[in-house]
């Protein structure tokens, strides 16, 4: 897992700990000394930590014109031990929503197991979005996460699972994959109202 880095072909566009709107505005990080783990495991030292044990993020891009943020997760998302998504909503998200940011997309190709517990912090976050004409989209989870996001009802807060698996998303821009969930997410809802 040490050698999985955050994407950085967009670092010429934005880098979160130079962004002063950044919830991990000011990290330094070293290109050596692996210290971050996933149980015994170390993973790559750009990825950030926000107080799980278990699950680490790296915001990709944000656009505060559009409001929309890009963010990539690895690790173990483990709301019934570890309550990440309290420390995810906590420290990252409400963080961002202070800025306007209500539209997120969340990459996790590197979320290897999830295990829900409750849906309450899931439900504040679509909430805080809705109000913003704002949306939380899962691209790119693999099968069985997925399964056990739909267990869990996830689906009545964030969007997940088909259209959103196998999305080619680095060959983008941040501003073109933003375009194509956006359509994506209105073909959606399209097809609910008819």
């Amino acid at each position: 897992m040490h050698d999985i880095e955050p994407y950085y072909h967009w670092r010429d566009l934005y880098i979160a700990s130079e962004d002063e709107n950044s919830p991990f505005y000011g990290r330094t990080y070293s290109e050596f000394v692996f210290t971050n783990k996933i149980y015994n495991y170390f993973i790559h030292p750009q990825w950030d930590g926000f107080g799980s044990p278990t699950l680490y993020t790296k915001i990709l891009f944000v656009d505060y014109d559009e409001g929309f943020a890009i963010m990539e997760m690895i690790g173990e998302w483990n709301d019934a031990i570890n309550n990440d998504i309290m420390f995810l909503k906590r420290d990252v998200i409400d963080p961002m929503l202070k800025h306007n940011i209500s539209k997120y997309i969340i990459v996790a190709e590197n979320v290897l197991n999830f295990h829900a517990d409750g849906d309450d912090y899931y439900e504040e976050w679509g909430q805080d979005t809705i109000e913003e004409n704002g949306w939380v989209c899962i691209l790119n989870s693999l099968e069985h996460v997925e399964e056990e996001m739909k267990d869990a009802r996830l689906e009545l807060h964030v969007h997940f699972g088909e259209p959103f698996v196998d999305i080619k998303w680095r060959i983008m821009k941040p501003q073109q994959l933003y375009g194509m969930i956006k359509q994506l997410l209105q073909k959606q809802t399209n097809r609910l109202t008819w």
